[in-house]
């Protein structure tokens, strides 16, 4: 069994090897739940109180000696427990971004739209797995003798990166109303909301738009302000992003995950993004190198899950 349990919403599963069995996924609102052991007691009865033998777990927030806490949700996660709600004798708790970075090997040519085209290399170069939606983070993806290997991290956690003076005064505003100025603050769901609330602030309006609004004015090209916001946090993202890979060295690609990307993917392809992204001085040539992708299968995690999780029974 894999389960995928994200800021919002939690998916769960059955599956034979590396294959979801796609008829038994569910989805859970975690607001309609007061933990994972509920969400678990639902599924399993509704599966016919099936006794999975191995369970994996990925959840958004960091994961350490078998246990976890999400970072936007009051859930603590523990391997003892899961084991003990589910009977199973293998139980592997993973970081939502690790799962997403053992999926990639899952996913076929459809799953993947290139945003941006790098340098070919050969199989097994690093990749970088950067996720978008409730809210942010990163992690690198290494191929070694023994399969692939991703790296645990908080990326989001990060302080946001300042390159202009408007910049600077985003942070400042950020600061002011919510605390430390942390890229998860501003390059995520909410994130976007703040950046809008920030553009107004400048423009001497007070006004409040959630991110569907956001986005669905700025598609719609009714509203200065939501085309601006949009613009202005593709261009943080690129920035962000070129950092990361100017670390990681992705030349196996940048994957996007998250509703977030899924979103602002039209207009990533932007010469706003491109810049920003190339913004690295005498080492613009060589951010060409790394192309970017976003994986379009919502369900990525929960094959990621299963592919780990496959990795282990065979030893």
């Amino acid at each position: 069994m894999v389960a995928d349990i994200g800021g919002t919403n939690t998916r769960v599963a059955l599956c034979d090897g590396v294959e979801v069995l796609k008829p038994t996924i569910r989805r859970y609102r975690n607001a309609d739940n007061d933990g994972f052991t509920a969400v678990l007691a639902q599924y399993l009865a509704a599966e016919g109180n099936v006794q999975p033998r191995a369970v994996c777990v990925a959840i958004a927030g960091p994961v350490s000696g078998g246990k976890g806490r999400l970072t936007n949700l009051d859930w603590d996660m523990d391997e003892a427990e899961i084991a003990k709600a589910t009977g199973a004798k293998c139980v592997a708790l993973l970081n939502d971004l690790q799962a997403q970075g053992y999926a990639l090997d899952q996913l076929g040519p459809g799953d993947l739209a290139r945003l941006r085209k790098g340098a070919a290399t050969p199989k097994g170069d690093a990749r970088l797995v950067v996720n978008l939606g409730t809210g942010f983070n990163a992690s690198p993806v290494f191929m070694t003798q023994a399969g692939a290997y991703v790296a645990t991290s908080e990326s989001g956690h990060a302080n946001m990166p300042i390159r202009t003076d408007q910049d600077l005064r985003l942070c400042a505003f950020i600061e002011e109303r919510h605390g430390f100025a942390a890229i998860d603050d501003i390059l995520s769901g909410r994130g976007l909301e703040r950046v809008f609330a920030f553009l107004a602030h400048e423009a001497g309006k007070n006004r409040l738009l959630n991110s569907a609004q956001i986005m669905s004015a700025c598609a719609d090209d009714r509203d200065e302000l939501a085309v601006q916001t949009v613009r202005y946090f593709v261009r943080l993202t690129a920035l962000v992003i070129a950092n990361l890979a100017l670390v990681q060295l992705p030349f196996g690609g940048i994957y996007l995950v998250g509703g977030l990307s899924g979103a602002i993917a039209p207009y990533m392809s932007s010469e706003n993004f491109e810049a920003a992204f190339l913004d690295k001085g005498r080492f613009a040539d060589f951010m060409t190198d790394f192309a970017i992708y976003v994986v379009q299968d919502d369900y990525a995690a929960l094959k990621g899950n299963a592919a780990y999780l496959n990795g282990l029974l065979q030893g």
